[in-house]
C-alpha cells in the first residue's frame, strides 16, 4: 500500500551528479536566475543597481533575454504588459531603495489589471535588516512595507538555500487567480556571496485552482435560465482567464446582452447581435443594464468606471463571479461565486438551461441607437474620425496600449478591439505614462506582430527615455502620440468645474526631430493623413513615432445629473 507520505521525488542520476559537482563561479544571483529559468521564464525586465549586481552578473551565465528600461517604473509597465499578453509571470528585476520605490506606481497598475507580474529586489545587506538605521545606501526601515498594500504578496529571503523555494513560491502567487504583481527582496550580500548550492533544477510553482462552489453555479443557472430580461456585464477577468469562448457560448445560450467593460475588452464581439459594446459612460446603458431582472457580472468588481461613477443601482437580483475576493459583493448585494471566470462559466454551461428571447437583438439595437443619438448630438466627428481612423490604420490582432489620455477615454467606449486580450490600457489604477513602456513590453513578447501605443503629450514625457530602449531591442512599436499642449482631460475638468484651467498647459519638444535624435524615424500627420500615417508605420519594422496635433474633446458625461 503506498500513502501520500510515501510519495518522495527523487533525483535522476544526472541530477545527483549536478548536486555533487555544480560548476564553479556561481553567485547568489545564480539562484535566481537558474529558478526563473526552472519555472519557464524566458525574458527579463529591469534596470541594474548596486546591490542588485549579483543577479545582473547572473544574466549572463544564463539563457534569459534581457531587455533594460531606462526607468524602473516604466520596466514594470513592460513586464505588465509581457505577463498580460503571454499570460506568464514577468520578471522584472530592481534594485534597493529609490530603484524599488520608482516601481511602485506601475506594480499598482498591474494590480488594478491583474497582471502577473514577479519583481524581484536586492535589499541592504542582511545585517543591516530589522529596521536599525544603519546608513546603508539606499536604505529603508522596511523596504517590503512599502509594497504590502500594492502586490498580492511579499517573499523575505535571508540566506540563499531561500531563493528558489522563495521565488518559486512568488510565481505561484502570481499566476493564482486572480492574477497580480509580487515582491520578492534578497539581500545585495547574499546575491553576491559565491554558492556551493546545487544548480536549481526541478521545480513546481503550478497555480491553484480557483473552483466555483457547485451549489453556487447551479443556482445561477437556474436563475439565469427562467430570467425574463437577463443581460451580462464581462470584465477584464474574462480576458485574464481566456474564457472569451465560453462567455460567447452562454450569451447565446441564454440570448442574454452583453456589454464589457473597459478592462474586458474584446472579451465579446463587438458586431454580435447581443453586444451592447462597451458604453458604460452612457445613461441609456445604465437604465439597461438597471432593468434587468437577472444581472450576471463576470470578472468585474463594478467600480467607479464600470457603474458609471457608481450612479448604476440594479433593480434585479445580481449574480457576481469574481476572482479577486476584496472585490466580491464590495458594491452590490449579489450571489458572489468567489471563482477564476473560466472555470465558473463552464460549470454555467453544464448547467444551464437554454432560453430564447426573440426580442433580445431588438432591445441591444434600439439601446446603441439611442447612444448614436446622444453622441451624434454633441459636434465630435472629428474625434470619432480620429478613433477609425486608428481602427482602420491597424492590423486585425495587432495589440494597442493606451495611455490616459482623452483618445484612449474615447477608446474605452467606441473602439472595437477584435479580439480578446489586444486593447490594453491604465485604467486600472490611471497614472500616466503607461501606453509607450506597456507596448514595447508586448513587442517583446511577440516580436512578430505590430503593437500600438497611444498617449497624449504629457504622457509621452513621462517616457520619452524609453525612444532608445525601442531603437536598442529593435522592438517593433509604432507611438501615437496626440499633441494638444497639455493635459487635455485635466483642462477640460477644470474648465467645466472652475471657468479655467491651472496647471495643465505644456511646453513641449519637437517630438519629431526627438524621435530622429534616438534614431527613430518619425513623422507630422494630420486627422486626414492619420490613417495612411499610422498605417505605414505599423507596416515598417522596429520602432516609430507618429505625432497628431489635435485638440481633442470628451462626449458629455451622463452621472452628472
Amino acid at each position: 500500500m503506498t500513502h501520500d507520505h510515501d510519495l518522495v521525488l527523487r533525483p535522476t542520476p544526472a541530477q545527483t551528479a549536478a548536486a555533487l559537482d555544480p560548476p564553479p563561479g556561481r553567485n547568489g544571483g545564480d539562484l535566481v536566475v537558474e529558478t526563473l529559468a526552472g519555472l519557464g521564464a524566458t525574458t527579463v525586465f529591469g534596470l541594474p543597481g548596486q546591490h542588485a549586481l549579483g543577479m545582473f552578473d547572473a544574466l549572463r551565465r544564463s539563457d534569459l533575454r534581457y531587455v533594460g528600461l531606462r526607468v524602473e517604473s516604466n520596466a514594470a509597465f513592460a513586464a505588465d504588459a509581457y505577463g498580460r499578453i503571454t499570460g506568464e509571470a514577468a520578471p522584472l528585476l530592481l534594485s534597493t531603495g529609490p530603484g524599488a520605490l520608482t516601481s511602485l506606481a506601475a506594480l499598482q497598475e498591474a494590480a488594478a489589471a491583474s497582471a502577473p507580474v514577479l519583481a524581484i529586489s536586492s535589499q541592504i545587506p542582511t545585517a543591516g535588516l530589522g529596521g536599525g538605521r544603519h546608513g546603508y545606501l539606499h536604505e529603508l526601515p522596511d523596504q517590503a512595507a512599502s509594497f504590502r498594500g500594492v502586490v498580492k504578496s511579499v517573499h523575505t529571503v535571508r540566506a540563499q538555500s531561500q531563493i528558489p523555494s522563495a521565488v518559486a513560491a512568488a510565481w505561484k502567487s502570481a499566476l493564482t487567480a486572480p492574477h497580480g504583481p509580487v515582491w520578492v527582496e534578497i539581500p545585495q550580500d547574499v546575491l553576491l556571496a559565491r554558492t556551493a548550492l546545487p544548480v536549481v533544477t526541478a521545480l513546481d510553482a503550478t497555480p491553484d485552482e480557483l473552483v466555483p462552489r457547485p451549489e453556487l453555479t447551479a443556482l445561477a443557472a437556474d436563475l439565469l435560465a427562467r430570467a425574463a430580461r437577463p443581460a451580462i456585464i464581462a470584465g477584464g477577468g474574462v480576458v485574464r482567464a481566456d474564457a472569451a469562448g465560453k462567455l460567447l457560448r452562454l450569451a447565446e445560450r441564454l440570448d442574454a446582452p452583453v456589454v464589457t467593460t473597459f478592462g474586458g475588452k474584446g472579451a465579446f464581439p463587438w458586431e454580435h447581435p447581443l453586444s451592447l459594446q462597451s458604453w458604460l459612460e452612457d445613461r441609456h446603458t445604465t437604465d439597461f443594464l438597471e432593468d434587468a431582472d437577472v444581472l450576471l457580472v463576470v470578472g468585474s468588481g463594478l467600480g467607479e468606471l464600470s457603474s458609471n461613477y457608481h450612479t448604476f443601482a440594479p433593480r434585479g437580483r445580481v449574480i457576481q463571479i469574481e476572482a479577486d475576493l476584496g472585490k466580491l459583493e464590495s458594491n452590490h448585494p449579489a450571489l458572489g461565486i468567489h471563482a477564476d471566470a473560466r472555470l465558473a462559466l463552464q460549470a454555467l454551461l453544464e448547467t444551464v438551461a437554454e432560453r430564447t428571447d426573440a426580442a433580445a437583438p431588438r432591445r441591444v439595437r434600439a439601446l446603441l441607437a439611442k447612444v448614436a443619438d446622444r453622441i451624434m448630438g454633441q459636434e465630435l466627428t472629428l474625434e470619432q474620425d480620429v478613433l477609425a481612423a486608428v481602427r482602420r490604420a491597424l492590423p486585425a490582432g495587432a495589440p494597442s496600449f493606451w495611455d490616459m489620455t482623452i483618445l484612449a477615454y474615447w477608446a474605452w467606449s467606441a473602439f472595437d478591439a477584435q479580439a480578446p486580450n489586444t486593447m490594453h490600457s491604465a485604467q486600472g489604477a490611471g497614472g500616466l505614462g503607461y501606453g509607450f513602456p506597456a507596448a514595447l513590453g508586448a513587442a517583446a513578447a511577440d516580436p512578430g506582430r505590430p503593437v500600438l501605443a497611444v498617449s497624449g503629450d504629457g504622457g509621452a514625457l513621462y517616457s520619452i527615455a524609453e525612444l532608445a530602449t525601442a531603437r536598442q531591442y529593435g522592438l517593433n512599436v509604432t507611438w501615437l502620440i496626440v499633441d494638444d499642449g497639455g493635459y487635455g482631460i485635466l483642462r477640460e475638468y477644470m474648465t467645466d468645474a472652475f471657468g479655467q484651467a491651472t496647471a495643465t498647459e505644456l511646453t513641449r519638444p519637437d517630438y519629431v526631430a526627438l524621435a530622429g535624435s534616438f534614431g527613430v524615424p518619425g513623422v507630422r500627420t494630420s486627422p486626414e493623413t492619420l490613417e495612411a500615417d499610422l498605417a505605414q508605420a505599423l507596416a515598417s519594422p522596429g520602432p516609430s513615432v507618429v505625432v497628431l496635433p489635435a485638440v481633442l474633446r470628451m462626449f458629455a458625461p451622463t452621472h452628472l445629473g
